[in-house]
């Protein structure tokens, strides 16, 4: 089942997001504030595959709602709504888990690619052209491309499904520098999404992989060109 919760104050917004993505043949729960979207998220959590949450909400705003998500599920695809194109907001919403973003005013065609392609790399059987094995080792981390599990010596680290495929980006390209184009064509295709977000989940990566994220030995800087895995 493809279901999917629509958080969003603003009606019209919310029944244009909901008319289309039922006609692509998404089943949609609709609510207009962030404490509803929890209280359902709760209810229907083991069958929802994705949400879509307006950043400025009511009772509760769509950086405390993704918060709130990801310290239960590292699993569920998260984008985040808003009119606003500050630097400082898409930087929020990523920092606390959101997958994606998408800023105000948008197409439907623009928002079924971003939801059609964040559920594909959510739920489907397709693979990342970049994946070819079953566990993908780098010392000291090894990661298990079947259960998607990634541990750090005895200790395992969860991830977001994003952070999942950047993984399985490096450690199957261990010492290839790669672009941040490249990087966005692998884990946002088709999306208009800016370069900041690339540096954002690599910040969001390093925290959780790296002994000290401010200096880090695994996820380099590549300077003028973006990023390189440089353990063994």
């Amino acid at each position: 089942m493809k279901r999917i919760l629509i958080a969003e104050d603003e009606s019209a917004i919310r029944e244009f997001i909901a008319i289309n993505l039922t006609r692509a043949g998404y089943d949609v729960i609709s609510v207009a504030d962030g404490q509803e979207a929890i209280d359902v998220y709760n209810a229907e959590k083991d069958n929802l595959n994705l949400v879509v949450l307006d950043l400025m909400m009511p009772k509760k705003d769509g950086i405390e709602v993704c918060k709130y998500i990801r310290s239960y599920d590292k699993e569920i695809g998260i984008i985040i709504l808003s009119a606003k194109s500050q630097e400082i907001d898409k930087v929020s919403g990523l920092m606390m888990g959101a997958d994606d973003y998408i800023v105000k005013p948008f197409s439907p065609s623009e928002l079924l690619a971003r939801v059609d392609a964040l559920f594909r790399r959510i739920v489907t059987s397709e693979k990342p052209k970049i994946e070819e094995e079953i566990k993908l080792i780098s010392h000291p981390f090894t990661l298990d491309t079947k259960k998607k599990i990634l541990q750090k010596g005895n200790t395992e680290i969860e991830l977001t499904i994003t952070e999942y495929t950047l993984m399985v980006m490096f450690l199957n390209n261990k010492g290839t520098a790669f672009s941040r184009a490249q990087i966005l064509d692998a884990i946002w295709p088709n999306g208009k999404i800016d370069e900041k977000a690339v540096d954002v989940n690599i910040r969001r990566l390093r925290m959780k992989i790296e002994d000290e994220p401010s200096n880090p030995k695994y996820i380099s800087t590549v300077w003028g060109i973006g990023y390189r895995w440089d353990g063994k």
